[in-house]
C-alpha cells in the first residue's frame, strides 16, 4: 500500500500520529511525506521513519507551482498541491497507485477492504456523507479530499493530470463560479471521467461532519459503527480529526459539531493521546518547538454568547487535556 501526504511543522504532531497509525494496522506499507517548511523536513528526516520517504518543497516544486505560490494563501498552496504530490509520487517511484491522506487522520484497522472494494477502478473519492444539520456539499464539495486512490494507468493519470491543471489555474478558499479550493472540482468526476469508484465501506471516511449518524462502540478491541435504524455495522478504518485545536492555558478544542461520549471516549481520546506521543518524540529532537502548532484563545465580546450559544446545541467541546488522562 502506497501513500502521500502534505503538511509542515504547524501539523507535524498530526502528521507523526497518521504515519504510526499506518504502522500499527498495516503489514506492509510506505508513505511519502512532502515537507512543507524546512524545520518539518529536517525532524522528520532525524525521525528515521521505517516507512517513510521525506520530500522537500526544494525536490517538490515546479515551475507551475512556483508561478501560482505567491498568489495562493499557505491553505490554499497545500490545496493547490495535492494533486502534485500524487503525480510526483507516481512519476518518481516505482509504484502503480498512490493514496492521498489528509494529516489530520489516524486509521483504527486496514484500509485493505478499501482497497478490495476498488476493484480494478482507475480512481476512489469519498463522500463527505454529511449529517443534514451540517450539510455543507453545496460550499464544500459532496467529496472530500481526504482519501484519494489513483492508479498509474492511462485514465487515472488523465483524472489526475486534469485535476492538478484545474488546481493551478484556480485553487482559492473561497466559493466561486460552483469552485472551492481543490474538492468541489471532484464533484462531477463520476459522469466526467469513466473508472471512477466512489467508496461504499462506512468505515472509510467518518468524521465529525458525518459521525451523528453512527452509533459507535467497542467490540473486541477495536473501534465499530453501526448506522442507526439498521444493522449496517462496520470497522472505523479511519477517522477524520477535523477542527481540533490546542488552545492556551492547556485547553483542546474538539471542534463544534455534536459528539456523544462514546465518540470521544473511543476515537478522540485514542488520538490526542497519540499526538501526546507524537510530540514526545519531537521534543526529544527539537525541544522548543510546539509540534501541536497551538493556537491562542481568541477572547472577544462574543465569547459568553457563543459560549452559551454552544453549550445549549451541544457543540462547545474546549476541554482541559488533563481530563482525557484521569
Amino acid at each position: 500500500m502506497t501513500f502521500c501526504t502534505l503538511f509542515d511543522s504547524n501539523y507535524l504532531s498530526r502528521g507523526l500520529t497518521l504515519y504510526r497509525s499506518l504502522e500499527t494496522v498495516c503489514k506492509n506499507f510506505h508513505l511519502y511525506i512532502f515537507a512543507f517548511d524546512d524545520r518539518c523536513y529536517r525532524i522528520l528526516r532525524q525521525l528515521n521513519l521505517a516507512h517513510a520517504t521525506i520530500i522537500s518543497l526544494k525536490e517538490f516544486e515546479d515551475t507551475e507551482l512556483l508561478t501560482v505560490k505567491p498568489s495562493r494563501s499557505r491553505a490554499e498552496y497545500c490545496w493547490t498541491s495535492t494533486s502534485s504530490t500524487i503525480l510526483y509520487v507516481l512519476e518518481h517511484f516505482p509504484v502503480t497507485m498512490c493514496t492521498y491522506l489528509d494529516a489530520d487522520m489516524m486509521f483504527f484497522s486496514s484500509p485493505e477492504p478499501l482497497f478490495e472494494e476498488m476493484g480494478n477502478a482507475s480512481v476512489t473519492i469519498t463522500e463527505h456523507r454529511y449529517t443534514p444539520r451540517y450539510d455543507k456539499s453545496r460550499e464544500s464539495g459532496k467529496y472530500c479530499v481526504q482519501f484519494v486512490s489513483i492508479r498509474s494507468n492511462e485514465q487515472g493519470l488523465r483524472i489526475l493530470r486534469w485535476w492538478r491543471d484545474r488546481c493551478l489555474e484556480w485553487c482559492y478558499a473561497r466559493i466561486e463560479e460552483g469552485k472551492f479550493g481543490d474538492q468541489k472540482y471532484l464533484d462531477d468526476w463520476t459522469t466526467r471521467f469513466e473508472s471512477v469508484h466512489v467508496l461504499q465501506h462506512l468505515g472509510g471516511g467518518v468524521a465529525a461532519w458525518n459521525v451523528q449518524q453512527y452509533e459507535v462502540f467497542d467490540h473486541k478491541g477495536k473501534v465499530f459503527g453501526k448506522k442507526y435504524g439498521t444493522d449496517n455495522q462496520f470497522p472505523v478504518v479511519f477517522y477524520h480529526f477535523h477542527y481540533v485545536r490546542f488552545l492556551e492555558n492547556d485547553l483542546v478544542e474538539l471542534g463544534r459539531r455534536m459528539l456523544t461520549t462514546e465518540v470521544i471516549r473511543l476515537l478522540y481520546i485514542p488520538y490526542l493521546k497519540s499526538l501526546d506521543n507524537s510530540q514526545k518524540e519531537i521534543a526529544f529532537l527539537d525541544p522548543s518547538f510546539d509540534a501541536h502548532g497551538s493556537s491562542k484563545n481568541l477572547w472577544t465580546w462574543k465569547t459568553p454568547i457563543l459560549y452559551l450559544y454552544r453549550k445549549i446545541l451541544g457543540i462547545y467541546h474546549i476541554y482541559p487535556r488533563k481530563r482525557f488522562y484521569e
